[in-house]
């Protein structure tokens, strides 16, 4: 392993651990030259389907574009960067369970939402606000009416109170 330091390719494993998912082995590494101390992780090398993007072209699959894409919709939210990685993680395994050669990036982009709806509504609509391209305030409404009524069930004349809730305040506050 080449020190990022120095440059050597002379490093030592100091320290070896699985990760908490198990997916990963985390490597404790320090350079034979400069003595600097490094981390780095060995993973599993899948194959991931090609991307169909929206206007038809395809390109390879880009774990940095999710974690990004996750990274803009949760900042300054309360979410840790383990979760964001779990997240990643989530996406990748419904990706890689399709089991085709080739994959729509809109399912990906509707798996995110998914997973984003679960973890932190702000950052849901943030990131379908985007990915959907709201045109309107109309668009936007409806989708944060959807939220609510997924959130505190049907309501019988199809409205949302958008009000938030006592306990929601004191969060909008801050």
């Amino acid at each position: 392993m080449k020190c990022p330091s120095c440059g050597s390719t002379d490093t030592r494993v100091i320290d070896s651990r699985l990760t908490k998912d198990g997916n990963a082995i985390r490597r404790r590494r320090e350079c034979e030259q400069c003595e600097r101390r490094f981390t780095t992780y060995e993973r599993l090398e899948e194959v991931f389907p090609l991307l169909i993007k929206k206007d038809g072209r395809r390109e390879p699959y880009d774990r940095n574009k999710v974690v990004f894409g996750l990274q803009k919709a949760l900042e300054k939210r309360p979410v840790s960067a383990d979760v964001i990685e779990a997240i990643a993680d989530r996406v990748e395994r419904f990706i890689l369970e399709t089991g085709e050669k080739e994959v729509a990036s809109v399912a990906i982009g509707e798996q995110v939402m998914n997973e984003l709806r679960d973890v932190d509504h702000v950052a849901y609509v943030r990131f379908a606000s985007v990915y959907r391209s709201f045109k309107d305030l109309d668009d936007f409404m409806d989708q944060l009416k959807e939220l609510l009524q997924d959130r505190s069930g049907d309501y019988s004349d199809g409205s949302a109170d958008l009000a938030p809730r006592p306990s929601e305040r004191s969060l909008s506050a801050s």
